[in-house]
């Protein structure tokens, strides 16, 4: 079964690397035990570079760091892991909003995606998750993990309804090249 936020970051940087793009991954979630250890496998995975720090260092610092080594680099995507699904623990969403800070003011002219991945199996609890991170950080759009499985993923409708916010990617599967970008009409039958 596919797993959730880190995987999908590694499959998204798979996909820009294939387009011919250099990719920056950061290791921002820096709050949960293995967090860096599992994004640096899908950096590696993925060709990434990645830009990290040890456990419990400030992830606005991090994330910081990595602009630096963007403009060094002249690379073409930075990609945030940023702790994620705990809409609920205020210093987590305070955090949210620091990183937003640093990468509005290092990288002003920058496209940027706000991206939240959603797991197809937590049902209802999704609602509540995309109305803390819409209120917090703006999302841009969402990712669709785990429709490998039983779960068909269909109360994303009504968040992409409710919210005006596009689903982006779907992951289907474990390898680096199961992240699909999402199509309506296929995803309405597949519910269907």
């Amino acid at each position: 079964m596919e797993f959730g936020k880190t995987t999908s970051i590694g499959k998204i940087a798979n996909r820009i690397k294939n387009e011919g793009k250099s990719v920056i991954i950061v290791a921002a979630d820096t709050f949960r035990a293995a967090a860096v250890e599992q994004v640096e496998i899908w950096a590696k995975r993925s060709g990434s570079k990645i830009v990290k720090r040890e456990e419990g260092i400030d992830p606005a610092s991090v994330v910081f760091d990595a602009i630096q080594e963007l403009k060094k680099d002249n690379a073409d995507v930075l990609i945030c892991d940023t702790a994620g699904r705990l809409h609920n623990k205020k210093y987590l969403m305070d955090e949210l909003i620091k990183i937003k800070k640093v990468i509005d003011k290092e990288l002003p002219e920058a496209n940027k995606e706000i991206l939240l991945v959603l797991d197809a199996t937590t049902g209802q609890n999704a609602i509540s998750q995309v109305k803390a991170f819409k209120e917090t950080v703006d999302i841009t759009g969402l990712v669709l993990t785990k429709l490998d499985g039983t779960a068909k993923g269909g109360v994303v409708i009504g968040i992409v309804n409710e919210n005006k916010i596009p689903v982006k990617f779907i992951g289907v599967g474990e390898q680096i090249d199961d992240m699909e970008i999402f199509n309506s009409k296929d995803f309405v039958e597949a519910i269907i």
